[in-house]
């Protein structure tokens, strides 16, 4: 799906103006560490800019987000992985490999962008493309529901998931002065799958147009949706917490509710 050696260059020619989203995913890893009460003394940041991340969490070992992660099995108690899982031709191996990094009752967050990311341009430029040029070309990575980061959790082998997400709603002039931001981000088209020559002039003024004409934002300007997804996970331990046998409850739900139990209708 990925073409590495095409994503690796675009990455190259990231810049620190594009690098907001990742400030926001700090914002997002420090939110939930704050949440757990505990002390993590090994972490390991899975990030595509090191650079960027390391002065954040200066403990941390820093991996790059390769097919193969630079992690030695079981020998941090937290893995963070950012922004790195939709370009990920197996991410579930992604995951598994984290899993085994982590020491028993390890942390484990993923901070990925969502389905939402992005929509109204693909939305725009779809819409174009087909109107254009008859056809329609692969242009942003297929990114997971978060209904579906679940179960891949629990595929990978973690326990307790908890998947979660916030959408950012970022400002723009034109479509332009977004591709421009994703080029500095590193997050241009490294599919595959993509086109091989340049697009059409005329197919990116019709995404202007179509853009403009039903997503703007009460300033005027262009908006553009950004939906970070926040997925943790534990690896196994004996400590950790287990549901109960069906059946086994002591109390009944209708008196802990303080209300009549009805039965159902035939």
């Amino acid at each position: 799906m990925t073409d590495r050696q095409a994503l690796e260059a675009h990455r190259t020619r990231a810049t620190a103006d594009g690098m907001f989203l990742h400030a926001a995913a700090v914002d997002e890893l420090q939110d939930r560490l704050d949440m757990v009460n505990k002390s993590f003394t090994k972490p390991a940041i899975v990030t595509a800019f090191g650079e960027f991340w390391q002065p954040f969490f200066p403990a941390a070992q820093i991996a790059s987000d390769t097919e193969t992660l630079n992690l030695l099995p079981q020998s941090h108690d937290l893995v963070a992985h950012v922004l790195g899982l939709h370009w990920a031709n197996d991410p579930v191996g992604q995951l598994i490999q984290c899993r085994r990094a982590l020491t028993a009752d390890g942390l484990f967050i993923g901070i990925s962008f969502g389905g939402d990311t992005l929509q109204e341009l693909r939305r725009s430029l779809g819409e174009a493309e087909i109107e254009i040029t008859g056809g329609l070309s692969p242009r942003i990575a297929p990114l997971p529901e978060l209904r579906d980061l679940g179960g891949l959790l629990q595929r990978a082998g973690f326990a307790l998931p908890v998947a979660d997400t916030a959408t950012l709603k970022v400002e723009y002039r034109d479509i332009w002065h977004l591709m421009n931001d994703l080029r500095s981000m590193g997050e241009t088209n490294a599919l595959t799958a993509r086109l091989r020559h340049p697009t059409r002039r005329a197919v990116f003024q019709r995404a202007q147009e179509l853009y403009a004409a039903h997503f703007v934002a009460p300033s005027g300007r262009l908006y553009a949706s950004f939906e970070l997804q926040v997925i943790t996970g534990w690896a196994p331990d004996a400590s950790q917490p287990k549901p109960l046998r069906p059946g086994s409850a002591q109390q009944r739900l209708a008196d802990a509710l303080g209300t009549p139990e009805k039965p159902l209708r035939d």
